[in-house]
């Protein structure tokens, strides 16, 4: 087994109607600015499940569910961190 597939560990992935996205701007109020993948930027808002657990800052990777009814908006529902953000670099999954 080589090196590489020894320190790969499995990450989790986007479901159907959710999108990678990297937080722009800090906005205040638990609401960040979202550059998803799918070319949209969004409003994210941070969960208060992971407002004291996850600390999320600008240039973080995260995983964006969009709004049903308003598709400017988005909830961030998981943060990379920056070892896993580097994993998915290597394996194309974002740029």
């Amino acid at each position: 087994m080589s090196d590489d597939t020894q320190n790969r560990k499995p990450l989790r992935m986007p479901d159907d109607n959710q999108v990678f996205a990297t937080v722009t701007d800090m906005l205040g109020g638990r609401r960040v600015t979202l550059r998803c993948a799918d070319g949209e930027e969004r409003m994210g808002r941070i969960p208060g499940r992971m407002r004291f657990r996850t600390w999320v800052k600008e240039g973080d990777i995260v995983i964006a569910e969009p709004w049903d009814w308003q598709d400017e908006k988005a909830e961030v529902v998981w943060r990379y961190e920056s070892d896993d953000a580097q994993q998915l670099r290597e394996e194309g999954h974002i740029q």
